[in-house]
């Protein structure tokens, strides 16, 4: 009888822990239907966004996408998207196509405007930016920009290990003479020589001889 009252006890804790799992998975899913206006948005690429895709302000989930249609004229993707009544949103803003992280969840986030008339049912919404695809980014800098930057690099390095600098060849020039130039004449004076003439010997007068 124990067992039996401790085994039920064990199941009714099992079944509300999986129904508090259920509420959290069912309020924060896409799956809850949200009361509120329908705004209309066109994009040229929605690559990522499929119907129950978030709607958010500043990371915060203010309704849903609904659907997605093909305008047969533009050929634009336009997104139909569920506002939540509490949140009115300027005339003028905005749409762009983001993600949580490199190969995150994707979702559409409206950057609010400053126009004092706000979106009402059925209005579209004026500026939109597309999905960026991570693929053709990457595919860019590899084919364009990266390799021709590490092309221009290289030859900037190879030229200037080959030229080196106006000083240092001003500098060899200067200390080793060129072979164009003639080696320099010894100068030879020719000076006359000089003719030493002997001189006579002075005579030297007898003295006198004294009468005494």
């Amino acid at each position: 009888m124990a067992n039996n009252a401790i085994e039920t006890v064990m199941g009714a804790v099992v079944l509300a822990v999986a129904g508090g799992f259920l509420y959290f998975a069912y309020n924060n899913s896409n799956v809850k239907p949200i009361e509120g206006y329908q705004v209309l948005a066109g994009f040229s690429n929605i690559s990522g966004i499929t119907p129950g895709s978030s709607v958010r302000v500043g990371g915060i989930k203010i309704g849903v996408v609904e659907a997605l249609d093909l305008d047969p004229k533009s050929f634009q993707a336009v997104a139909k998207l569920r506002i939540g009544k509490a949140v009115p949103l300027p005339r003028d803003s905005s749409a762009a196509i983001q993600s949580t992280g490199l190969i995150g969840e994707k979702f559409l986030a409206i950057e609010p405007g400053g126009d004092e008339e706000n979106l009402k049912d059925g209005d579209r919404i004026s500026f939109t930016q597309p999905s960026v695809s991570l693929e053709e980014m990457i595919g860019k800098f590899v084919f364009s920009g990266g390799g021709a930057d590490k092309g221009a690099s290289k030859d900037t390095a190879s030229s200037a290990t080959k030229e080196p600098a106006p000083a240092a060849v001003a500098h060899e020039s200067s200390s080793f003479p060129s072979l164009d130039d003639e080696p320099a004449k010894p100068v030879v004076v020719h000076s006359e020589p000089k003719v030493i003439t002997p001189t006579a010997p002075e005579e030297i007068a007898p003295e006198p001889e004294s009468t005494n």
